[in-house]
């Protein structure tokens, strides 16, 4: 298990407790989890141990699963932020400012450390193109609760929360404002891109956020632009199951992405692409999208873009072999024929063995 980076924007030089979260938060929470925070503290000031999941896990004797519990209670407390990899890894712990739950939500920090903190570990994923969407940006306390004043977004978290059957988090709340405010989508669009990544069994809401910087890449600013744009993106994976004989699952994200790469990148119509498909399941007798992207990069090449085309290419290449394989046959010898013929004068054979017997009668001794 990778080591994960510890973040706070706490200015302080020793192990400290705030008295808020003894009077406000310590007394309602499980008493592991109050163990586990307190250790969070502990590791702020202790930069050179070695701090991951497993490590807390076997300080206290506890699972994995059991420290990743205490992390979500205190999360949803919102005395912290999680951080997760594009693999929903858990890479970065941000200790939030400690906030009495009456004056609602804490403002949330930039990603800047200090210097008794953790070095912050560098975003891997790539960032969104600026020209299809703007930059993220945490939202402050004020912020939130100015959105939340608004009867449409209200709601639209209320059922978000019904959607994903959880509470919805500081990150959480930071996305849907950004996909609100930044990405500039309708309450309707999000209502509506949390219900489908849902209904394709998808809560995450980094893979939610992922489908929104997608439709915005696309300049999809409705819902009518949303279901069309879904319905093409089925209506590819449909064709291109039954073309491979493909029942029983759904396509994975490698697969699809061969997908989009025929369409996008190569250019070719369903109806090649199947045909593609197609000729790979008779070929080989079971489905490969790399078998499939052969053939289609090799139509790519060679400029095939109809079925015509395909059928012209295949006849060229079938009359090209089998003017290659009459030409190996007339080039090739029978091995018994592979040497020079000799021609004989068998009459004059013939005289030659008569007098060779006449001369061998001449010296052999008369018996009387």
């Amino acid at each position: 298990m990778a080591n994960i980076n510890l973040y706070s924007d706490r200015h302080m030089s020793a192990t400290s407790v705030s008295n808020i979260f003894i009077d406000e938060y310590m007394s309602d929470a499980n008493g592991e989890f109050v163990k586990i925070y307190l250790y969070l503290l502990r590791q702020l000031n202790a930069p050179d141990s070695v701090f991951s999941l497993s490590a807390i896990a076997d300080k206290f004797e506890h699972t994995e699963k059991d420290v990743k519990r205490a992390l979500s209670y205190w999360e949803r407390m919102q005395l912290l932020r999680l951080d997760y990899d594009e693999s929903e890894n858990l890479n970065g712990i941000h200790l939030l400012d400690t906030h009495s739950k009456k004056a609602g939500v804490p403002v949330q920090p930039q990603n800047t450390g200090t210097a008794e903190s953790a070095p912050a570990k560098k975003d891997t994923a790539p960032p969104p193109k600026k020209d299809a969407a703007a930059e993220k940006k945490a939202y402050s306390a004020d912020d939130i609760r100015q959105f939340r004043e608004q009867e449409t977004i209200a709601e639209l978290l209320f059922i978000t929360e019904r959607y994903l059957g959880r509470m919805l988090t500081p990150t959480d709340l930071n996305l849907i404002l950004y996909w609100y405010d930044g990405l500039k989508f309708s309450a309707e669009l999000i209502e509506y891109l949390i219900e489908h990544c849902v209904s394709k069994g998808h809560k995450s809401i980094r893979y939610i956020d992922k489908v929104a910087l997608a439709w915005a890449a696309e300049q999809i600013q409705t819902v009518e632009q949303a279901k069309a744009a879904a319905g093409q993106y089925s209506k590819s994976c449909f064709v291109v199951m039954k073309a491979m004989g493909i029942t029983g699952r759904s396509l994975v994200t490698s697969e699809t992405a061969f997908i989009e790469k025929w369409k996008s990148e190569y250019g070719f119509s369903l109806e090649m692409i199947a045909a593609a498909c197609e000729r790979t399941l008779s070929s080989i007798h079971q489905p490969s999208f790399e078998y499939t992207d052969t053939i289609l990069s090799n139509w790519k090449k060679n400029q095939v873009k109809t079925l015509e085309d395909a059928a012209k290419s295949d006849d060229a290449f079938q009359k090209k072999k089998k003017t290659s394989a009459a030409g190996a046959r007339n080039v090739s010898k029978n091995k018994f024929n592979n040497f020079d013929q000799r021609s004989y004068d068998y009459d004059q054979m013939e005289k030659m063995l008569l007098t060779t017997s006449l001369q061998k009668l001449r010296e052999e001794p008369t018996c009387l």
